[in-house]
């Protein structure tokens, strides 16, 4: 938001985003062979507490006056390198502590702990720019990592297992992400369901960056806050449920249909300049993606071993999340082309740009069904 305040442009405002997400997606693979050969609990600690780096320097910018975009990218591309070790570690450490059974409730909790930056965080942000500047945002935002280390280091002493990974025998740093891939590739299933997932966070990731560029052509960043509040509200409603309850099988058929709700919602969202209307269809948008995490996340638990689980997910992160560089590059210049075409507002041409991605999104969820090597896999972990 401040980006966009700042320069009046969608394209500068993806910049931004896409900086902070090319070490996450480089670093993955990596990022997962250090997960499986190391303690991972000391992974998280070491990305997390490290990335405060990069918002520091933001801020002590911000203090010596105006920073420069470039700065800004900066800061966010070191705090994001070491927030790339955080994510293989942190998903297979999930695996480590739980059962099979358990992988379902699990994904649902984990959607419910991540909705807490979409529930929490807009209309708390939106409050303070009311009353501050940018500049106190950023110091909450590192103030926040020394929790999640402390949190980090006691699971670590609570599992007597955390340091026994660097004595075992292993291969090759190299030959070890070379494993990470065989293992993803060898299943023809799991491997087609991923280059799906890529098409799919393309268009959702242009859903994602060009969200709060639709609100603020027509609402103050109060409204913004609380907006987004309210649309992630969605997430919150459906991870309790899930957490609750987890889901049982059926995964391929749920994780088409809640894509296909998801892709209607983003065309929803975007059709008119009314804050009633963004709200309503952003909650049913944030309600229906943790089905399908929650579905994606079991097929794949399920398939592969746990000793393998730190590379896989970093082979998972690094195909699945290129859609979300695709719609960071061209998402935001799309909706700064459109706008100067047609004579409307940055904020009606991101609206059309989710407009037809929502569109191609539930289509794109319809044809998954009947891949037969997806529908197998769904057998296979049974």
């Amino acid at each position: 938001m401040y980006i966009f305040q700042k320069t009046g442009s969608a394209a500068n405002m993806a910049l931004v985003t896409l900086t902070g997400f090319l070490p996450t997606l480089l670093l993955s693979l990596p990022a997962g062979t250090l997960a499986d050969r190391h303690d991972r609990r000391l992974l998280m600690m070491i990305g997390d507490g490290f990335s405060a780096l990069g918002i520091l320097y933001i801020l002590l910018c911000m203090m010596q006056g105006e920073p420069a975009l470039w700065q800004i990218c900066l800061g966010v591309f070191v705090s994001a390198f070491f927030s790339a070790l955080l994510e293989p570690a942190f998903r297979a450490t999930i695996t480590d502590l739980l059962t099979p059974d358990e992988y379902s409730k699990a994904a649902g909790l984990l959607s419910l702990a991540q909705s807490a930056r979409f529930l929490i965080s807009p209309v708390l942000a939106g409050a303070l720019l009311a009353v501050t500047d940018i500049k106190v945002l950023l110091a909450i935002d590192v103030c926040t990592f020394f929790p999640t280390v402390f949190a980090a280091a006691a699971v670590r002493n609570s599992l007597s297992s955390g340091g026994e990974r660097a004595q075992e025998t292993r291969p090759a740093f190299l030959a070890s992400m070379t494993e990470g891939w065989q293992t993803v590739t060898k299943n023809h299933g799991l491997f087609l369901l991923i280059l799906v997932s890529t098409l799919l966070t393309c268009f959702m990731g242009s859903f994602q960056i060009l969200a709060q560029p639709v609100i603020l052509a027509f609402a103050h960043s109060t409204t913004l806050g609380i907006g987004e509040t309210l649309c992630a509200s969605g997430m919150l409603v459906s991870s309790l449920w899930l957490g609750a309850r987890g889901l049982k099988g059926g995964y391929i058929r749920t994780l088409s249909a809640s894509l296909f709700a998801a892709g209607l919602c983003m065309a929803g969202f975007a059709w008119q300049e009314n804050i009633v209307s963004v709200c309503l269809f952003g909650f049913l948008f944030f309600l229906a993606l943790p089905f399908a995490n929650n579905c994606l996340d079991c097929l794949v638990r399920r398939v592969i071993p746990g000793e393998l689980q730190g590379r896989a997910w970093g082979m998972i992160s690094f195909l699945s999340q290129m859609g979300y560089v695709a719609a960071y590059t061209l998402a935001g210049t799309c909706a700064d082309g459109l706008a100067a075409t047609l004579q409307i507002s940055v904020g009606r041409g991101s609206a059309l740009v989710i407009l037809i991605a929502g569109i191609l999104l539930s289509v794109t969820a319809l044809c998954l069904l009947p891949l037969g090597p997806v529908r197998q896999l769904e057998k296979a972990s049974a």
